[in-house]
């Protein structure tokens, strides 16, 4: 077997606005050689691909303030992946092992060094798609945003936007483990249900439904948000802030709500005054910046998973043609749960 054929996804133009389609992108086929694999590399055979907001911001072509770098035009773009090793001129991998790589191609196949990539245990006995989700990049966002920078304690009030989202859902489950009443924001009737009775949340809003947040954060928290999980920003985050108690904590994961807007075009926050008044803590983090804390969450989180505390809930593309569609649909709020598409 001296090379394989395989397909790619490029981004062959920026998308300053709006949501990237196929207009934007191409399905490129190659050939990947396995078995000219260079020393210390592996060839892997793709299995499955995370789908997360960050990689919209990865488009846009501008350096506006956003967080990551851009990708480049006319090479392939890379994604949180799943796949297995199918040729290995390294030590610590070999053939038929499973491996997670944070770097992966959008490719069928590919060939990389072994620098990034991850060992999954067969013996764990956990699904390789809860890789992507509660023990990927949306679980560990979670897990940072609640367990290291809120840091709850019990009977607080814990209000957590695009709840039924890859890193909502984790949240949500994170902050009832730690004792505390938790009430989710989500854009359907449906996913309200599944906050609350697949999740745990105390409660949740369909928040298409209300016409005044500041109206709806005042009859979910009648006695004020203690933390805030903000991965939405704009008018929800302007109507968290007329609700936060002294001391309030306010993690930054995302601001969905504004990525396919020019930055001139974004809503602004009024009343940020209030974090003086009441000494509230904002801040945006990044999960790279927080890989020392690696370990700790995947101990705790396997723990998590094995004992049934926390639940995963996927929603699965099927095939490399699907990639387009997938990344679209995280702005529909059209998903349940962690968008993956499965090779």
């Amino acid at each position: 077997m001296e090379a394989v054929k395989s397909r790619e996804w490029v981004l062959t133009s920026y998308v300053p606005e709006g949501t990237p389609t196929m207009e934007h992108m191409k399905l490129r086929s190659c050939e990947v050689s396995v078995d000219s694999v260079p020393d210390g590399h592996v060839a892997i055979q793709t299995l499955y691909l995370s789908v997360d907001p960050y990689l919209r911001t990865r488009m846009t072509g501008l350096e506006d303030g956003l967080y990551l770098s851009q990708f480049p035009l006319n090479q392939v773009i890379t994604a949180f992946g799943i796949g297995r090793v199918i040729k290995s001129l390294s030590g610590d991998f070999r053939e038929g092992d499973v491996v997670t790589n944070p770097f992966s191609p959008v490719a069928e196949y590919y060939t990389t060094s072994c620098n990034f990539l991850r060992k999954v245990d067969p013996a764990a006995g956990i699904d390789l798609p809860c890789y992507l989700s509660a023990l990927g990049v949306p679980g560990f966002a979670a897990w940072i945003g609640i367990q290291v920078l809120a840091n709850p304690k019990p009977g607080e009030n814990v209000f957590i936007s695009a709840a039924a989202g890859g890193v909502g859902m984790f949240a949500g489950q994170l902050a009832k483990l730690k004792g505390c009443r938790v009430v989710g924001s989500t854009g359907s009737d449906d996913k309200v249900k599944l906050l609350k009775e697949e999740f745990g949340y105390d409660d949740a809003f369909n928040y298409k439904k209300e016409s005044d947040l500041d109206a709806a954060l005042t009859r979910y928290f009648p006695s004020g948000i203690d933390i805030y999980l903000d991965n939405v920003g704009g008018k929800m985050l302007e109507a968290v802030l007329n609700r936060v108690n002294v001391h309030a904590r306010i993690p930054v994961c995302g601001m969905i709500s504004q990525y396919n807007k020019a930055w001139s075009d974004r809503e602004g926050v009024r009343n940020l005054l209030n974090m003086v008044g009441k000494e509230v803590r904002m801040e945006g983090y990044l999960v790279g910046s927080y890989l020392d804390r690696l370990g700790d969450f995947m101990k705790e989180m396997e723990g998590h998973l094995k004992q049934g505390s926390i639940t995963s809930k996927h929603k699965i593309y099927k095939g490399m043609e699907s990639f387009p569609e997938s990344l679209g649909s995280l702005f529909s709020s059209s998903n349940d749960g962690k968008v993956i598409v499965q090779l």
